[in-house]
């Protein structure tokens, strides 16, 4: 549990320096938080994050050298009370799930309102989970859906390169005849009308992503 009798320690990760800029005027002002560190990609997050020991680190998914997922799992298993915010412009309810799955507290969209923003950072040291409105919306929409299996998210990755069933068939060791019955089951579990779409509805979703 934090200490209510000081300022909240922000390290802040993004790399675009005027995101930084951004992110440390709008927190100036507020007389609880303090910005200690800085980070233009994942390496160099995990770097300030075991030097100065911020109590809450404000993460973009999409970085240089490390990506903000990696970072997250990395920082969550080192260190039992890393209190991480992902910041970042991505939506998609299977990246939510997966950022908070690794350890993140918070999810915000960078263009949630300041309070909001705000409200994650603060709220995240409480040990409570945040996710941006128009994202709990997202992953209450699929809260009920399938999820695609291992090999479904395989064939899918090779649909999305352009492969046909035969060539996905030969990749995977399988029969054409499988892969037509993997699609058949990808189609229903995503309610796409074909293979593009699927591809498309994936993609938004952040299925895709790892």
């Amino acid at each position: 549990m934090v200490e209510v009798s000081r300022s909240l320690r922000l390290l802040i990760a993004d790399d675009h320096p005027a995101m930084l800029d951004g992110l440390r005027y709008m927190i100036q002002p507020e007389p609880d938080l303090e910005v200690v560190a800085e980070a233009a990609d994942g390496a160099e997050c995990i770097d300030r994050f075991r030097e100065c020991r911020p109590d809450v680190a404000l993460v973009d998914l999409q970085m240089p050298k490390i990506d903000g997922l990696r970072v997250i799992a990395t920082l969550c298993k080192e260190f039992n009370d890393a209190c991480l915010v992902v910041l970042t412009s991505y939506t998609g309810d299977a990246r939510v799930s997966r950022a908070l799955k690794f350890g993140a507290r918070a999810y915000v969209l960078k263009n949630s309102r300041r309070s909001e923003i705000l409200q994650a950072i603060r709220q995240a040291t409480t040990g409570c989970t945040f996710v941006s409105e128009e994202l709990r919306r997202e992953l209450a929409a699929h809260d009920r859906s399938e999820n695609l299996s291992p090999r479904e998210l395989s064939v899918l990755r090779l649909v999305s390169a352009g492969q046909r069933n035969r060539a996905i068939g030969e990749s995977l060791y399988v029969s054409e005849q499988t892969v037509k019955s993997h699609i058949k089951s990808i189609l229903a579990k995503l309610q796409a009308h074909d293979r593009t779409h699927a591809v498309s509805i994936a993609v938004q979703r952040g299925l895709l992503d790892c």
